[in-house]
């Protein structure tokens, strides 16, 4: 046992005095890991990380032998207002997975006459208050998609409030109508108050 022990110290002293070593012959040898290193010589002097480039771009290039696919840069678009004007959630709209809680949300607002810009600012308010999950629940006692509070208020739509996203969102459209007149209203107040 005092054998092994004695053993494992020596071991242990090598390998530190090792590391001390390598340090003392190449000061850079640790350094060669970090993104921030850079070899002179290499590059002609510019970064390895990063390329440059003006008015547009390739789409993939070539370095040692691997090849990158740069992404299009996103458009930047001016927010989408609603008929009084208030903010929108702004971008474009993204056609939601068909059968999922946003495509049902889509239909609804459609269903009431209501267009993407009305979706945008939805999907907002609700990517901001539960993730779309149907079981969000908050220790206030906000519960569901809306995440109403408290959550039992959806039980005037059905009693299947606490797992079915058309009873929720069904809630959550009339919720909003009524006090805010639209998403884009709902949004707006969120952002201004962080609550809706």
């Amino acid at each position: 046992m005092s054998r092994g022990r004695s053993v494992l110290s020596v071991f242990a002293f090598a390998a530190v005095g090792a590391v001390c070593v390598v340090n003392v012959v190449d000061p850079t040898a640790g350094a060669i890991a970090s993104p921030y290193f850079q070899p002179a010589g290499r590059f002609d002097g510019e970064s390895a990380q990063t390329v440059t480039a003006t008015d547009g771009y390739e789409t993939t290039f070539d370095r040692d032998g691997y090849e990158v696919v740069l992404a299009p840069k996103p458009v930047i678009t001016a927010p989408p207002v609603d008929a009084a004007g208030a903010p929108g959630a702004g971008g474009p709209v993204i056609a939601p997975d068909p059968g999922s809680a946003k495509a049902l949300a889509r239909e609804m607002l459609a269903a009431r006459g209501m267009g993407d810009d009305q979706f945008s600012c939805l999907v907002s308010l609700w990517n901001k208050e539960s993730g779309w999950r149907v079981t969000a629940a908050n220790p206030s006692g906000a519960y569901g998609i809306p995440q109403a509070l408290p959550g039992r208020k959806m039980a005037t739509v059905g009693a299947d409030w606490q797992t079915n996203p058309v009873t929720q969102i069904t809630w959550g459209l009339g919720y909003i109508a009524a006090r805010y007149g639209s998403p884009c209203g709902a949004w707006a107040h969120s952002q201004a108050k962080n609550f809706y």
